[in-house]
């Protein structure tokens, strides 16, 4: 059992509070997991920024969502596979886009399947992909910014995996009907 509190505005340290504002009106409610982070607001600031940069990137939604996914399951965050989950659905990502995601098997399109390795292999590795994964990953039709891209997609979730993991944050309602397990055999 965690010994964390999923704060709001009433038990939030006085700093949290703009960061919990934000969350609230940028996801209609304040996520648990940013009710987690509040603990410290710098780290819940950081994954609302982090969250809004990730949005800025070149990726298509789909594509965000590939490298989110791909973090997730690798990390084995049931909370953020729920989130992501419903989140991508709310963006209209393709059904079997997010399927085969929860599922952790590889996509039928090579792109996507290219960008899926890649992030994969970038978590893995911790960075450490050698030129001869970069220069495929760019043959697969992506770019330099997108290798950056995805570094950028894992330090956002790092901190918000790791930050689960350790606050055991709760779902939320409106994830649960997208709550996930991990598979026994991740690929």
């Amino acid at each position: 059992m965690s010994t964390f509190k999923i704060h709001d505005h009433d038990s939030a340290p006085a700093a949290a509070i703009p960061v919990l504002d934000q969350a609230k009106s940028g996801f209609g409610m304040v996520p648990n997991l940013v009710g987690g982070l509040a603990e410290a607001p710098a780290a819940a600031e950081a994954y609302l920024t982090l969250s809004r940069l990730m949005s800025e990137t070149s990726f298509s939604p789909t594509e965000r969502h590939v490298v989110w996914f791909t973090i997730n399951a690798e990390h084995g965050c049931e909370y953020c596979m729920a989130a992501h989950t419903a989140i991508a659905k709310g963006e209209k990502v393709a059904d079997d886009v997010v399927s085969t995601a929860r599922a952790v098997e590889p996509y039928g399109e090579a792109r996507l399947e290219a960008l899926r390795q890649f992030t994969l292999l970038a978590v893995r590795e911790r960075g450490w992909v050698g030129q001869e994964a970069v220069d495929a990953f760019l043959a697969a039709g992506f770019t330099r910014q997108n290798v950056l891209e995805v570094v950028l997609g894992i330090s956002h979730k790092v901190l918000s995996n790791y930050a689960n993991h350790i606050v055991e944050t709760p779902l939320d309602a409106p994830f649960q009907p997208f709550a996930w397990k991990q598979p026994a055999v991740v690929r």
